[in-house]
């Protein structure tokens, strides 16, 4: 046998690096699940809180018989601490943008907005052109919710994936609630439209306890 031979023969039957070299090969799998597996936990989590702050902010509001600029602006800012730790901007730019309208709905059913306001992370704007027609949920359909109102709450958050940013780039989770007003008693047999709604007002003189229980307003 030759010694080039001998040499192939030893080659193949050294096991002493086989480890190194399957450990080498399997590496980069491993860290693509890993780093995957943390940026999925942490897109989950925020579209948890996403979910939240939409129902939070929607359910604030719905507590009211009417509400203020003012006041709509400070349910809006408290809404963002809700997804923390996350950020809500990133080098200067809003990653989120919280809205609260109220849509009503008429006698055929025709939905449309009251009014709307939104905060973007840095400063608040205006939400849904007023008079937009909404598509209300297929829940929400059907002639027991003609001619009442809802507080919808929106909620988007634009997630940078940090390691995986060059596949998926920006994915921009977003959810939405509705609900029903729970202190407005303004129905068609004895108010104008919309019904059932929460005012939107320069300034508040009524409370959900001094219209429901003390009957003063």
């Amino acid at each position: 046998m030759t010694k080039l031979s001998l040499r192939a023969r030893k080659f193949w039957i050294d096991t002493d690096a086989l480890a190194a070299i399957e450990f080498a090969m399997v590496l980069p799998f491993m860290l693509l699940l890993y780093v995957g597996g943390i940026e999925l936990a942490n897109g989950m989590a925020i579209n948890i809180k996403v979910t939240a702050a939409a129902h939070s902010v929607a359910d604030m509001v719905s507590q009211n018989t009417q509400v203020s600029a003012s006041q709509l602006q400070n349910i809006l800012g408290a809404s963002t601490a809700i997804l923390a730790p996350y950020p809500t901007t990133s080098n200067g730019n809003s990653l989120t943008t919280v809205t609260v309208s109220e849509v009503s709905t008429d006698s055929n059913g025709k939905a449309t907005v009251q009014w709307s306001q939104s905060y973007n992370g840095t400063s608040f704007v205006t939400g849904r052109p007023v008079g937009q027609t909404i598509a209300l949920p297929a829940s929400l359909a059907g002639t027991q919710n003609y001619n009442v109102s809802f507080i919808l709450g929106e909620v988007s958050y634009g997630y940078t994936p940090n390691l995986g940013f060059t596949i998926s780039g920006t994915v921009t989770l977003r959810d939405s609630y509705y609900l029903f007003p729970r202190c407005s008693t303004n129905s068609p047999a004895n108010a104008s439209f919309p019904y059932y709604d929460v005012k939107l007002t320069s300034s508040t003189t009524c409370t959900c306890i001094q219209h429901l229980q003390q009957k003063i307003c």
